[in-house]
């Protein structure tokens, strides 16, 4: 995993409460009883010289099933994560309907050394936050992304 680039779109929404964020809780038996700490930004691996913008875009459709509803794009920067990994994520202001991701499957062997491969979804639930529930559920290392939204739309907990 050390040296990949991943990209992908946080996106927002105000409501009368405040601030909204869009988090996709990580598919698979590794994450299926945990839920602090096991959602993400709806993100994906760049391809190899591939536009990380347009690489955000496509991992968003590719996880939720739909275009992100996005008309202009604040880039966030990027973040390192544990592993090694870089996030870059870009926000946008729009509206997602939960119910209505699809995500798509990955396969992998389940259980472990049974030699028997199973599909599972990368995402398999979607939901809107507020700021402080959003920290209590996001992986760690993409927590500095809410700071970064905060100040780019200057608005608040």
């Amino acid at each position: 995993m050390a040296g990949q680039t991943s990209a992908g779109v946080l996106l927002f929404r105000m409501r009368p409460g405040g601030l909204e964020v869009l988090l996709a809780h990580m598919g698979g038996p590794y994450w299926a009883r945990k839920d602090a700490g096991a959602w993400t930004i709806p993100k994906g691996e760049c391809g190899p010289g591939e536009d990380h913008q347009a690489a955000a875009l496509r991992e968003f459709e590719e996880e939720l099933g739909r275009p992100a509803p996005v008309t202009e794009m604040i880039p966030l920067g990027s973040l390192k994560q544990s592993g090694g990994k870089t996030v870059i994520v870009w926000t946008a202001e729009g509206d997602f309907d939960p119910t209505t991701a699809v995500s798509n499957l990955f396969d992998m062997e389940w259980p472990p050394g049974s030699g028997r491969v199973q599909a599972f979804p990368e995402v398999d639930r979607v939901g809107w936050f507020d700021l402080q529930t959003a920290r209590d559920k996001l992986v760690r290392a993409q927590g500095g992304f809410l700071d970064r939204l905060v100040a780019a739309t200057a608005a608040g907990d």
